[in-house]
């Protein structure tokens, strides 16, 4: 039997604009996390580095970020709808934080960071 990817599933990819607010909430909330020890009108690079560790955490081992789940859209693995493991969370989060791959995206929604590290975000349906 073969095995079945994401997109061959009946899963359906989250739009931009959930992506984007999961994605500003989670920077509010590395702003506010960062600015307890460093200003970020001073030092921005505190907060990108607490991005990096918190999606590289949070995306690697449950899918979601505190955003994520606060909007409804989950980072699956490509091919197997699991968790995509803190090695390809550390590569999606390094390469989010450069910030121009996640706007190269292909027809299924999927940045460049999404494609380098074998991840897609999908809605997460409502429970009955």
């Amino acid at each position: 039997m073969a095995a079945s990817t994401n997109a061959e599933a009946n899963v359906e990819p989250a739009g931009l604009g959930p992506r984007l607010g999961a994605l500003l909430i989670d920077w509010v909330l590395c702003l506010l996390i960062a600015g307890l020890y460093a200003s970020p009108f001073e030092k921005s690079w505190p907060a990108v580095l607490v991005l990096i560790v918190a999606n590289t955490f949070f995306l690697g081992l449950f899918g979601q970020t505190p955003g994520m789940r606060l909007l409804r859209v989950r980072c699956e693995s490509y091919l197997d709808g699991g968790a995509i493991g803190p090695v390809r969370g550390l590569l999606r989060a390094v390469l989010l934080a450069l910030f121009v791959p996640a706007l190269i995206m292909n027809g299924e929604g999927r940045g460049l960071h999404d494609r380098l590290a074998g991840s897609m975000v999908v809605s997460v349906p409502r429970s009955a």
